[in-house]
């Protein structure tokens, strides 16, 4: 059965968390890919994907409160509204990246990986040892070995 260092691309392009919004935008689309890792050295500090720079787009919404003995309880995480006003005000991909990404070992079986994907949504994920960047899988390296072995 493959694994992630069987399918995974070493040559990876990668962004620092300096590195500006718009050019970042700009590799992302001419390279047409859905994300890439965010790296301090070879230490892997996040990921930026297309759906993060999206975010800077949307409206803030504001947390519900309700009333509850002369006090107001917020319905949705304060913390929540602070990531949501960070990626909305982004000028660096340090400022919009996601942090702690989803990430695989080269180890981890194909099966796992397209599972990951699936339930968690996500279209990149970064290999690592560690917290090395060794690599990334996008869904089209799973699509094409699945393609490849038959199906198996």
């Amino acid at each position: 059965m493959f694994s992630a260092k069987d399918i995974m691309s070493t040559q990876v392009i990668t962004f620092t968390p300096d590195t500006e919004i718009v050019a970042a935008a700009r590799v992302l689309l001419e390279k047409r890919i859905n994300g890439a890792p965010v790296v301090e050295g070879d230490r892997l500090v996040g990921i930026l994907s297309q759906t993060d720079l999206v975010a800077q787009q949307k409206t803030l919404t504001m947390p519900t409160l309700f009333t509850l003995l002369d006090g107001f309880i917020p319905l949705r995480s304060y913390e929540k509204l602070d990531e949501d006003m960070r990626k909305i005000s982004a000028m660096t991909v340090g400022e919009a990246m996601t942090v702690k990404p989803v990430t695989v070992r080269p180890d981890t079986t194909i099966t796992d990986i397209a599972q990951i994907m699936v339930e968690k949504k996500i279209h990149t994920l970064p290999v690592v040892e560690g917290d090395r960047l060794v690599g990334v899988i996008g869904k089209e390296d799973v699509l094409r070995t699945l393609l490849d072995s038959g199906g198996r």
